[in-house]
């Protein structure tokens, strides 16, 4: 009988898909916790690797270089935001994530890191602003009920708007999934698109 309290040896073999997909996601954590305390400039692949428990040959095989992990974080975000909780939402559901996951703390970690970065790593910003803002523009143009692009930059400034700019400074807590809910329900009423508008 194994003594109480002793861990389990490591599982030989290949690891599950579940078990990839967790380490991905401990990894991505990790170097978000790092980026957002430090600066992307300021951390190492070691850093990332210390930090994840894991090994820099894990980190390439799941990732490549820092930067791609820095992309892989904001394209986590994103899936997490756009297929929860189906790919059928809609226009008032997919807001109210949008609104909820953009004032996350985790995403507002990523904004932060991004404006202080821009000058350095402009290639960044740009791959930044493509999988992440230009993803949801498009998503939320998708749910339209007729195709107007200005129309959707205008729903996703909106969503941001004033709370977003307060979480930014750190002069708002992230909101409940209600509160963002409910703010996605005003801003879609006030450009006539609320249901049964």
């Amino acid at each position: 009988m194994a003594d109480e309290g002793v861990a389990a040896p490591r599982k030989r073999g290949r690891p599950t898909e579940a078990e990839r997909a967790q380490r991905r996601d401990d990894i991505l954590d990790a170097a978000v916790r790092l980026f957002v305390a430090g600066g992307f400039s300021q951390v190492t692949l070691d850093d990332i690797v210390a930090e994840a428990h894991v090994t820099k040959r894990t980190i390439y095989t799941y990732f490549g270089d820092r930067t791609e992990i820095f992309l892989a974080a904001v394209a986590r975000l994103r899936h997490r935001t756009l297929g929860w909780p189906a790919t059928g939402d809609s226009l008032e559901e997919l807001a109210a994530n949008i609104a909820y996951a953009l004032h996350s703390d985790e995403a507002i970690g990523l904004h932060r890191l991004m404006i202080t970065e821009v000058h350095n790593f402009p290639d960044l910003a740009e791959r930044f602003y493509r999988d992440g803002p230009e993803a949801y523009i498009q998503a939320l143009h998708d749910h339209l009920p007729a195709p107007d692009p200005a129309l959707a930059q205008s729903v996703f400034a909106l969503l941001l708007g004033e709370p977003h700019r307060q979480r930014l400074l750190g002069l708002r807590a992230a909101p409940t999934r209600t509160a963002a809910a409910e703010h996605a329900h005003r801003v879609l009423r006030q450009l006539g698109l609320e249901a049964g508008s």
